[in-house]
């Protein structure tokens, strides 16, 4: 069995490729993944996202407003009540995003802050998105005692250094089919050191598809080509990849 760890499911297109969400995860059934976890990047489109996967047991939710999204509605009562939700099982996506948005830095740290506070108070996982930022990252989570809530650095591509002090807060590391690119030889050489006690898979669907998927909108079943890259990079079974990074998501989201 495999899990996505991060995708989002309210942004797939359901026009040509799906026919509904009951499609996606239908075809993410078939290729053994039977958990997903659809994450928010705005408060304006949690409510629908929230609708689109109540009726599945086996689709879980977070509530976050993206870095990149930063200036999108907010206010922290409604973020806290959705946040509040129990079929919202993570708080983010959160984080700091200085490659594209440098300009709106104070207001990224604003919103992680509140994130942060958010997630340590109602004891749910922070997704982080980290990008150019990687001091400040660490910085602001320490500050708001993150190790609390604990949580996962998501679609990595950061380098040992950062991995290791984010582990070092009790923080998972998630695996996006960045990993199966050509160029990513960086992100390979970390995936091989990193503890597979410590990871996740993920797709960031509709974005990152995986090799042989690459140039195709990413789905949930996609997933696990990025588990079998995984294996091979560490030379262990596919097997083994499947049952601990499930075991790992279902005691960080799940507990």
């Amino acid at each position: 069995m495999f899990v996505d760890s991060h995708c989002h499911l309210d942004k797939l297109d359901y026009d040509e490729l799906h026919n509904g969400i009951e499609d996606v995860i239908e075809k993410a059934r078939q290729a053994n993944v039977k958990q997903l976890l659809s994450v928010g990047v705005t408060l304006d489109s949690f409510a629908g996202m929230l609708e689109m996967i109540t009726p599945y047991d086996n689709v879980y939710a977070s509530c976050g407003v993206h870095p990149l999204d930063v200036a999108s509605d907010f206010e922290l009562a409604r973020f806290q009540e959705y946040a509040s939700h129990p079929k919202v099982v993570a708080i983010g996506e959160t984080g700091l995003d200085y490659h594209y948005e440098p300009e709106t830095a104070p207001l990224q740290q604003e919103r992680f802050k509140q994130h942060i506070e958010t997630a340590v108070a109602l004891n749910k996982p922070l997704i982080i998105h980290t990008r150019n930022a990687r001091q400040d990252t660490l910085d602001i989570l320490r500050a708001g005692g993150a190790e609390r809530c604990g949580g996962v650095i998501h679609c990595f591509t950061e380098d040992l250094a950062f991995a290791e002090a984010a582990m070092e807060l009790g923080f998972y590391i998630s695996v996006s089919g960045i990993v199966t690119f050509r160029q990513a030889q960086e992100l390979k050489d970390v995936v091989k050191q990193l503890p597979l006690e410590r990871l996740l898979i993920e797709t960031d669907s509709p974005y990152l598809a995986p090799v042989p998927h690459r140039g195709k909108q990413n789905q949930p079943a996609y997933v696990v080509e990025v588990a079998a890259y995984i294996a091979q990079l560490k030379g262990i079974s596919l097997k083994e990849v499947a049952e601990k990074t499930t075991q790992n998501f279902q005691q960080l989201f799940l507990r």
